[in-house]
């Protein structure tokens, strides 16, 4: 019999799961892998790889580690969380913002409280 997850977890623990499935989208995302791909070089249905992503807490622990090794293989799960991997920092960094020019003294008197 199958349970819902949702219910049987504390909130604090559902948005955990999102954070998880946030972190699978982004490294797929810094990868340039299709979702598609990632779902078929892991085995799994498009779907499944659609809920690991939504963070849905009822996937299986082994779904999870198929799916990581599929979109980057060797990268281990403590990696993922610490997002030590090189191309999400090289993401993180493409879209932080950067400013293109100084700020001229009238802008920074404007912005002086």
């Amino acid at each position: 019999m199958k349970y819902k997850e949702e219910l049987l977890l504390a909130p604090h623990r559902l948005a955990e799961t999102a954070e998880l499935g946030a972190k699978f989208a982004r490294l797929r995302r810094a990868r340039k892998m299709r979702q598609a791909d990632a779902a078929a070089r892991a085995g799994l249905a498009r779907s499944t790889a659609v809920l690991i992503e939504k963070g849905d807490p009822g996937r299986t622990l082994s779904q999870l580690l198929r799916y990581l090794e599929a979109i980057a293989p060797g990268l281990s799960l403590p990696a993922l969380l610490q997002e030590s991997d090189p191309s999400l920092q090289a993401l993180a960094q493409a879209r932080a913002t950067q400013r293109v020019r100084p700020l001229s003294q009238t802008e920074l008197n404007k912005l002086d409280f």
